[in-house]
């Protein structure tokens, strides 16, 4: 059978899906609506098909020195007002100290290095 939308992609988003392409680069931001930083990837679980973290870039000056912050899912709430992502309020030394991937560096996405993670924001997953 041949399926017709070869042409035509998925759509990029519904009232209740997202493409992770849009996701991508979005601006991440206080309540008061100060930004922190930009997701830079999703990192999704390959069993339950589920977001784990979203990847954000964050610190340094027009890009340079930032690094990678790997921010629990369920720490972000989209705020159409804002056009971005929420991080629940954390206080900047909290942010600065969390666990980060340097720009030029790796993390092992153990399972031990995501219970770190979670733990360090209070986070409880399946995962």
């Amino acid at each position: 059978m041949e399926n017709s939308n070869q042409t035509n992609p998925p759509p990029e988003e519904t009232h209740a899906l997202i493409a992770s392409d849009r996701v991508e680069g979005t601006d991440v931001r206080r309540k008061n609506g100060d930004r922190i930083g930009e997701i830079a990837r999703l990192m999704i679980d390959k069993k339950t098909g589920m977001v784990a973290y979203a990847v954000m870039s964050f610190g340094g000056f027009l890009g340079i020195g930032e690094d990678y912050y790997p921010i629990p899912w369920q720490k972000l709430t989209y705020n159409p007002d804002l056009d971005a992502y929420e991080l629940e309020d954390l206080d900047v030394t909290k942010l600065e100290n969390a666990p980060k991937i340097p720009r030029e560096g790796t993390i092992d996405w153990s399972r031990m290095e995501g219970r770190g993670i979670n733990d360090y924001y209070g986070v409880i997953t399946p995962f």
